[in-house]
C-alpha cells in the first residue's frame, strides 16, 4: 500500500486542499488530495529540476 504524505504548505485537517507525495523505489509520486486517482510520477531528479526552476521563476 502506497503511503501517502501531505505537504506542510496544506492547512490542517483533512481538507481537499493539499498536495500528497509518495515515494515507490526511485519514483516520487505527486496528487491532488481532491482528485486522487490522478497521479504523477517523476523521478527525484526531475522533481528537484523541478522545484528548482519553479524557485527560479518565483525569485524572478
Amino acid at each position: 500500500m502506497t503511503q501517502w504524505q501531505k505537504s506542510s504548505f496544506s492547512g490542517p485537517g483533512d481538507g481537499n486542499e493539499c498536495v500528497e507525495l509518495a515515494r515507490v523505489e526511485d519514483t516520487v509520486l505527486l496528487r491532488e488530495s481532491d482528485d486522487p486517482g490522478r497521479i504523477v510520477a517523476v523521478t527525484r531528479q526531475g522533481l528537484a529540476a523541478l522545484l528548482c526552476r519553479l524557485r527560479v521563476s518565483r525569485a524572478g
